[in-house]
């Protein structure tokens, strides 16, 4: 009897084995895919953005395209500026200052996607011109505005950034109300050709 018991025990157990042995295995693949690697293409430039509000046609950069029904397109809507579509062609810097030597444009729109969290979804275009880089990178993703950092993806370029990939982390570096912005972008590339 002794015998049958164990035997018993034995088969009974061995699902236990293999299950435990599986999910071993899957949080060890897990865990190997969590670390990142390191880039191999890195740069920061700042996104200098200037809101066209009726009065400042001249300097500005962006205009507001689209408007939900009860907004306009010189001023951002209420609540947390939902259904506004804004291009923009902004300059692009090495550094804090809009007086400094551009280096490039940003190109696209952003669109302020939520009613509940002032958040946005951008898709646009850097086209860098210097002596440190020529070509264009594509990015595109969710923002939410109030966060200290985002990231959104590198998903393609041209030129020096032939099919990049990568993330880009933004930090608003300063607003002033909804007219002007400035972002700084790390970028970090993790495909490079």
């Amino acid at each position: 009897m002794e015998r049958g018991r164990s035997s018993s025990t034995k088969l009974s157990s061995s699902p236990f084995f293999f299950f435990f042995l599986f999910l071993f295995l899957l949080l060890g693949k897990t865990q190997a895919r969590r670390e990142r690697p390191k880039p191999c293409k890195s740069l920061v430039v700042f996104w200098h953005d200037i809101l066209y509000n009726g009065a400042n046609r001249r300097n500005a950069s962006s205009v507001i395209v689209a408007a939900p029904a009860w907004g306009n397109r010189t001023v951002l809507s209420s609540p947390n500026n939902f259904g506004d579509v804004v291009v923009f062609d902004d300059p692009l810097t090495t550094d804090d200052e809009l007086s400094s030597k551009p280096v490039g444009r940003a190109q696209g729109l952003y669109l302020y996607d939520s009613q509940a969290v002032y958040s946005a979804w951008l898709a646009f275009t850097l086209v860098l011109n210097s002596s440190a880089h020529v070509g264009t990178m594509n990015l595109i993703g969710y923002d939410p505005l109030l966060n200290k950092t985002r990231e959104v993806a590198v998903v393609g370029g041209t030129g020096d950034f032939f099919m990049a990939r990568g993330i880009a982390t933004l930090t608003t570096r300063a607003f002033e109300g909804s007219v002007y912005f400035r972002l700084r972008l790390d970028i970090k590339l993790y495909e490079c050709y």
